[in-house]
C-alpha cells in the first residue's frame, strides 16, 4: 500500500507514543487486538482560565501504519485545547488527510471511540483497556 507524507512521517516517528500517569490523566481505549485495531489515549488535564484543558496526550496502539499516524497526530494536535469528547477533526476529514482507503473507515471509529473514552472518563479511571 501507498502511504501519503503525512501518513509516512507520524507512523515512522510517533513523537506521541507512550503513556501517562497522575491524578490528572484519564485513559480511555477503542477496538482489540484480536480483531487488529486496538488504541488507547493518556490525556493529562487541568483547569486553564475556568475550562479543562488539555496538557499532555500520549497514545498505544495496535493496528495498520494509518491507525498509528492518525493517533499519534491526534495526540499532538489536542494538546493546549479544551477537553472535548469530539476529535480536533471529523473522521471523514481525517481520512482524506491520511489518504485512507474507504474500508478503513471503521478503524477511524475506533481511534473516535478511545478519544471519547479518554476524555469523557472520570478522573484517574481507566477505560477499555487492552483487550
Amino acid at each position: 500500500m501507498n502511504y501519503n507524507n503525512l501518513t509516512l512521517r507520524h507512523f515512522e516517528s510517533p513523537g506521541n507514543a507512550g503513556i501517562l500517569a497522575g491524578a490528572a490523566v484519564r485513559r480511555g481505549a477503542g477496538g482489540s487486538r484480536a480483531q487488529g485495531t486496538w488504541v488507547q489515549f493518556d490525556v493529562e488535564l487541568a483547569p486553564r482560565n475556568g475550562v479543562l484543558s488539555i496538557e499532555a496526550v500520549r497514545f498505544l496502539a495496535y493496528g495498520c501504519p494509518h491507525v498509528i499516524a492518525v493517533a499519534d497526530w491526534v495526540a499532538g494536535r489536542a494538546v493546549g485545547g479544551p477537553a472535548q469528547p469530539a476529535l480536533p477533526e471529523s473522521v471523514h476529514a481525517l481520512r482524506a488527510r491520511f489518504d485512507m482507503p474507504v474500508e478503513k473507515l471503521g478503524r477511524l471509529l475506533i481511534i473516535e471511540d478511545a478519544w471519547i473514552a479518554a476524555v469523557s472518563a472520570s478522573q484517574g479511571r481507566e477505560v477499555g483497556g487492552p483487550a
